[in-house]
């Protein structure tokens, strides 16, 4: 029998799932309803599964009717794609109305808010899956192999930059991401990825968390002190916008342009702010410790302005030392092909023993978005899931540990102290 589906917000990260269910995944699963707050934005996403696929439309719902769809197309799950801020919203009132529940990254973008999902979890019986691709991806499911089966023996620190590129990394500061409110800032949205493949490798949970962050490249006083003198609110329509590189031509993309352009007028959200604007409220720059639960350590960065997109991740253990280089394929979310969306144009694992020669380590490649990762996770949550002695599906302790170190880490700037991750939420 297949599994109903209904799905919530239906912008950018929307396509991903319900194309998946509408294509590849008919004989498993279907799609039941979308709802969202904006109908132009339904409309565009039942003309993608109708042309592309033949199926639907799927009924539409707006959000304050998001009880009434449950009760009216009763789907076994609900899939979370809104604004950040909203998923505990859905989370919770999905599982109180009997559904189980699969939510994009991040669960949720404070303590509080997972706190009441933790609770929800318990008191419903309901189970919630995070979507964390990056896990599937076939180098980082090589990385926890290596490190399983004793590479390097026991790890004991850990160091991971990540770097966001000059158009991936400006586009968090186009969006409704830009508010802190909204997202948790990338140390919530985007380090979730990060922190939980930290949590993943190495088989532990974060306990302790210092960090420091600062806006210092985007912004308008940041483009002012770089002798920046001409300015715009959004791109379309400006003369200002059309010569600077950072400006957002959504008219250049026909996604873009459905989903946002011409959606605006029902809504009021603005896809094509300038980076160089006010009201910026998350950092671009920022440096974290945490100490976990085994006792290992990382320092980790993540700039969001840089000349290539990636990862460099070093392990060190009782045995010796990886060394990880990923570069990643730039993109702008909704701005092309999903299957572009992180994935590997460069890859090298090379493991370094204490007392032994260096060498390169074999890396099953993969298809598809956020390198070869996304085709895995799909066919686990909409197909028929294969054995993995990996444990690549995460659960809400999952999902709640790995924003717990971003949540951490925004207490931690906001008050220049290191936080205790058990202060935060309770699981018993």
């Amino acid at each position: 029998m297949k599994k109903r589906y209904a799905q919530v917000g239906v912008g950018g990260r929307a396509r991903f799932f319900y194309e998946a269910i509408a294509g590849t995944y008919q004989e498993t699963a279907e799609l039941v309803g979308f709802c969202d707050v904006n109908q132009i934005r339904m409309n565009y996403a039942n003309e993608v599964i109708q042309e592309k696929y033949g199926v639907g439309p799927v009924p539409t719902y707006r959000n304050d009717q998001f009880d009434e769809m449950i009760q009216t197309e009763k789907p076994d799950v609900v899939i979370v794609t809104s604004i950040d801020r909203t998923h505990h919203k859905y989370i919770i009132r999905a599982m109180e109305l009997g559904c189980d529940v699969i939510s994009e990254k991040p669960m949720t973008t404070d303590d509080e808010k997972a706190q009441a999902i933790i609770d929800a979890i318990r008191r419903t019986g309901r189970k919630l899956r995070v979507t964390f691709n990056y896990r599937y991806a076939p180098h980082n499911t090589k990385i926890r192999e290596l490190i399983m089966d004793g590479a390097i023996g026991d790890i004991y620190s850990v160091h991971f930059e990540w770097l966001l590129n000059t158009q991936h990394g400006a586009d968090y500061f186009r969006r409704w991401h830009r508010d802190k409110r909204n997202s948790g800032g990338l140390l919530v949205h985007k380090a979730t990825h990060h922190f939980d493949l930290v949590n993943f490798w190495l088989g532990t949970q974060p306990k302790t968390v210092y960090a420091m962050g600062d806006l210092r490249f985007y912004g308008r006083e940041n483009a002012e002190n770089r002798g920046v003198t001409r300015f715009y609110t959004r791109a379309h329509g400006s003369e200002n916008a059309k010569d600077d590189y950072f400006a957002l031509n959504m008219e250049e993309s026909e996604q873009l342009k459905r989903l946002y352009l011409e959606a605006e007028k029902e809504d009021g959200y603005i896809r094509d702010q300038s980076v160089f604007g006010d009201s910026i409220s998350i950092e671009d720059t920022m440096g974290v410790m945490v100490r976990y639960r085994n006792k290992a350590i990382m320092t980790y960065s993540l700039n969001a302005y840089k000349p290539w997109e990636g990862y460099r991740v070093a392990f060190n253990g009782s045995k010796g030392r990886i060394q990880v280089l990923i570069a990643e394929n730039t993109y702008v979310n909704a701005g092309g092909a999903k299957e572009v969306e992180g994935s590997a144009k460069k890859m090298s694992i090379a493991v370094f023993p204490m007392f032994g020669e260096p060498y390169e380590v074999d890396i099953p490649m993969g298809t598809g978005g956020h390198g070869g990762g996304d085709p895995v996770l799909l066919n686990d949550l909409f197909g028929v899931p294969q054995p993995d002695r990996f444990n690549r599906a995460a659960s809400h302790v999952d999902g709640a540990m790995s924003i717990l170190t971003g949540v951490a880490a925004n207490k931690s700037i906001a008050t220049g102290l290191p936080i205790d991750i058990d202060r935060l939420v309770r699981f018993d």
